[in-house]
């Protein structure tokens, strides 16, 4: 398999399964576009392995035959996986950009937190799993974007992630704790709305607490949008898309609590599309 279809295959997983993201990785410039798709595509995989139907030990042994894979490509001549596209776009992207690999592996541990049933117990242990699982994807796309302010991007970049993943947490609370048994809010907040530890009791408690969680989330929008300024044009609108589309669903969240106890929020194609034109021509969400 050569590197142009490699590339080909990590832009087809995109635009099938990054229903969200697919809109700002589309504003990007080619070498830029190929290399985040690759990485969706990887983060993709690990994420699937979390969540897929497997015991939680072949998961775990799963999860840590891709951490070898990625361990590989710190070094000059990563192995060459010839039959797997995404590991042969990575390697390629390693080469090219200055990847944090150490980022991909903080995602790997996320997907193990969740395999093995990581519960929290406070807000500050919640904010260090999205870190993990997305605040990752933060950084990583940073040293794909680039910016003259490397060390103040990074953390924002960090918070913007945390602030998507909050936003994930709100809107799949109910299908998680059904599907895969999780529960992502912290015992302290559950305890504080008078929630059960499996989502029990009475349903105005819980659509509070969900309420309280999205002006949470709000303050890390609020700080990772300051990111914006620090990219060029292009990775501006791109992350202003992405981003965006995720808090325009937290507001949609936050004028109705209740809708996540019904079922899976989301928008509707052609919002997004407005968010991703608003991004392209205005570079703010």
């Amino acid at each position: 398999m050569n590197l142009d279809e490699a590339y080909r295959a990590c832009e087809h997983i995109t635009a099938t399964e990054a229903r969200n993201f697919s809109y700002g990785i589309k504003l990007l410039p080619e070498p830029k576009r190929r290399a985040m798709s690759a990485l969706y595509a990887l983060a993709r995989r690990i994420d699937d392995i979390g969540d897929g139907d497997g015991a939680p030990a072949e998961k775990l042994d799963a999860l840590a035959r891709v951490r070898k894979q990625v361990g590989e490509l710190r070094t000059d001549r990563p192995a060459v996986h010839s039959d797997d596209p995404v590991m042969t776009a990575v390697a390629d992207v390693a080469r090219r950009y200055p990847l944090p690999v150490s980022a991909l592996e903080e995602l790997i541990e996320g997907c193990e937190m969740d395999v093995v049933g990581t519960r929290y117990d406070t807000f500050d242990d919640l904010v260090g799993y999205c870190r993990r699982v997305a605040g990752t994807v933060g950084r990583l796309s940073l040293a794909i974007y680039g910016t003259e302010a490397p060390a103040r991007a990074e953390g924002l970049a960090d918070d913007l992630g945390v602030a998507l993943q909050i936003t994930n947490i709100l809107r799949d609370v109910v299908e998680d704790h059904r599907a895969l048994g999780r529960v992502y809010l912290p015992r302290a907040d559950l305890d504080r709305f008078g929630v059960g530890p499996d989502l029990d009791g009475p349903e105005d408690a819980l659509i509070a607490l969900v309420a309280f969680e999205t002006g949470r989330a709000e303050e890390w929008y609020e700080r990772g949008f300051t990111l914006l300024p620090l990219l060029d044009r292009r990775s501006r609108a791109a992350t202003a898309a992405m981003a965006g589309i995720y808090h325009r669903l937290l507001v949609t969240i936050r004028r109705d609590p209740s809708a996540v106890l019904r079922g899976r929020v989301s928008l509707p194609a052609w919002q997004k599309a407005a968010v991703a034109a608003r991004a392209l021509t205005w570079g703010r969400p």
